[in-house]
């Protein structure tokens, strides 16, 4: 057995990862005792969340978008690359890695609330553990999972890309 497949499996045992809904693997750490109301809402929530991420066997995490800032924070394995959309339909890509043996990344990369994002490891063939911490705190009531065809015809000089990093069940 591989010493990458000794890896990925040990971080999903150690720190009891499930299957996510995006792709990948994760499981909540933290969540605020402390809440509030969003504004326009009478639900209260978190203040903040935080989880383990982990992508590994050549899995993405397919378009998505929730309502909250959402900040990346690179732990273990090679480099992650998040995917965003702005308003505007510009695609950005934040480099999530050790810039000490991977130069050209980051530690730390945040998406805006609302907008598209998608992740994937730079090799496929990699993992990569990441955490995610959310504020105001996640909640899967805020989680929405790209329509892709729509996505495609709201941005289509990205067409091509999106559809690469739709969900896993969505054929290419």
């Amino acid at each position: 057995m591989s010493t990458l497949k000794l890896a990925k499996d040990e971080l999903i045992r150690r720190f009891d990862l499930q299957p996510h809904p995006e792709g990948g693997f994760f499981r909540e750490t933290y969540r605020s005792t402390a809440t509030m109301t969003r504004e326009g809402s009478e639900a209260t929530r978190a203040v903040s969340t935080a989880i383990y991420y982990l992508l590994c066997d050549g899995a993405h995490s397919a378009w998505h978008r929730i309502k909250s800032d959402e900040v990346w924070h690179f732990y273990a394995g090679e480099p992650l690359l998040v995917h965003v959309l702005d308003a505007a339909g510009k695609h950005v890509t934040h480099r999530l890695g050790n810039p000490l043996t991977h130069p050209g990344t980051v530690f730390q990369a945040v998406v805006a609330a609302g907008l598209w994002f998608a992740a994937e490891c730079e090799d496929p063939a990699t993992f990569a553990l990441v955490g995610c911490t959310v504020a105001p705190g996640f909640e899967f009531s805020e989680f929405e999972l790209a329509d892709i065809d729509a996505l495609q015809s709201a941005y289509p000089a990205q067409a091509e890309f999106i559809g690469r990093l739709g969900p896993a069940d969505r054929p290419v």
